[in-house]
């Protein structure tokens, strides 16, 4: 062999191996930069549960199950639209089509992700209908005094076969918009009507002319009575949160929290009034789960709306090449995710370099002390809002990456305030971005 072929050889044999799991916009994402980075890393293997990319933004109009048993991950509607314009939405390097109008039906977001599949060659690495059955921390031995940290990944496919393969690192992108959250409520079990979660919801249509009580008041619980609303139900909206002082349709009308049913049926309000209605439709969110890792060797600890601790949201400080991305909530997903994996990315290949354990653990705690004597409650610790701007300009510091465009902020910052007084028409707006700091209000989109 050549000087030259033992160089190459070299160089192969050092390459990482990753694996990916789920081929959502969290994962392709995480393909697309493995893939860019050659010299550092093997191709990826992309393990999908479905034989679909897209992940959440693939509408199943099928609820329940898939044929194999397994839950539908997706909890998309059928009209849903995005309450983000797509010049915040998208990838930083990679556009949508710019014709389309800002807000977009989830089909286009769907064909978005397929056409950033397409253009990185991704397709070629997902191993489809393939479930991740557990992932396991192993060691290797490289030399007498010397061992280095692998993962073991066993899987199965639709035909029952089963594998196991070892990796330098896994990377968890099983997004956290599947396992529906069902709230604890006293004498539940006397309710007559019918009780669904918004995971199963598809279309108003069902629901027209029957009363419902809408739980919740997040994106989708708006969203969804507004929805409602237009084939005449007679909607409660209920939440904790101070009464919206936004316009909402004639059919709808809000309440305070659901504390309870009454043995006739009745659901009891936090104000002690009370309502029959025909339907009980749950917003009220997702739990994490990961039932491929087993939390007690990861040194972490796996509850409905918190994992913990995770260095920068991502990496248990026990095992830092294991990463979750995207599990912060009130983000702006795909740039959130662009910024996660670049920094994972360069931990993995050494041009970041982490702290020790101890002080993982420690920064961790320490931010997590800070929300709670703020006055965060447990739930919401994963919920960035306007602290993911400073967060991602970190982990491009860090990373040596560049820095997300300050338009994308002010943009955000803009429809969030849009949305609080226009919530069912602020997605008639159009926008275009100037520069890397301005952006301008096109066309008006239909009649207001």
């Amino acid at each position: 062999m050549t000087a030259l072929g033992v160089i190459t050889r070299a160089v192969r044999m050092a390459r990482l191996r990753v694996a990916v799991i789920g081929a959502g916009a969290a994962g392709l994402c995480a393909a697309r930069h493995i893939l860019a980075r050659p010299e550092a890393f093997e191709p990826p293997v992309v393990y999908e549960l479905t034989e679909h990319v897209g992940g959440t933004w693939f509408y199943e109009e099928r609820v329940g199950c898939y044929d194999n048993g397994l839950p539908i991950h997706s909890s998309m509607y059928r009209d849903l639209r995005t309450n983000l314009p797509k010049e915040v939405m998208m990838f930083p390097d990679f556009p949508f089509d710019p014709q389309l109008p800002s807000f977009l039906l989830h089909q286009e977001v769907q064909r978005y992700l397929e056409r950033y599949s397409d253009s990185h060659h991704i397709v070629p690495h997902i191993r489809f209908n393939t479930v991740v059955e557990e992932v396991n921390p192993a060691t290797v031995e490289i030399k007498a005094q010397r061992s280095k940290q692998s993962w073991e990944v066993m899987t199965s496919d639709k035909s029952g076969s089963q594998k196991t393969e070892m990796f330098d690192s896994v990377f968890v992108c099983t997004g956290h918009y599947s396992d529906p959250h069902i709230p604890s409520i006293p004498g539940i079990e006397h309710f007559k009507g019918r009780v669904i979660h918004s995971h199963s919801y598809r279309y108003p249509q069902p629901f027209s002319g029957q009363s419902v009580v809408v739980l919740g008041a997040g994106s989708s619980g708006l969203d969804i009575a507004i929805e409602l609303a237009s084939v005449d139900a007679q909607v409660i909206l209920s939440h904790g949160k101070p009464t919206l002082t936004v316009p909402l349709p004639s059919g709808v009308r809000q309440a305070s929290p659901v504390v309870g049913v009454q043995e006739d049926g009745s659901l009891c309000f936090q104000d002690g009034s009370f309502s029959r209605p025909q339907v009980l439709l749950l917003c009220t969110g997702y739990n994490f789960t990961y039932p491929f890792l087993n939390p007690a060797k990861l040194g972490l600890e796996i509850l409905p709306h918190l994992v913990t601790p995770l260095y920068r949201f991502m990496m248990p400080p026990a095992f830092p090449s294991l990463f979750i991305i995207g599990i912060c909530k009130i983000i702006c997903p795909f740039p959130h995710f662009h910024c996660q994996v670049q920094f994972a990315l360069g931990t993995l290949a050494g041009t970041v370099s982490l702290p020790s354990r101890a002080e993982m653990e420690e920064e961790v705690q320490s931010e997590k002390d800070i929300k709670v004597e703020r006055g965060v409650q447990q739930r919401h610790l994963l919920k960035m809002d306007k602290d993911q701007w400073e967060y991602c300009r970190t982990l491009a510091r860090s990373g040596g990456f560049p820095s997300l465009a300050p338009v994308v902020q002010s943009l955000y910052e803009e429809v969030w305030r849009q949305r609080q007084v226009h919530p069912r028409n602020y997605r008639k707006l159009n926008y275009r971005l100037v520069s890397d700091t301005q952006w301008e209000l096109r066309e008006r989109q239909g009649r207001e």
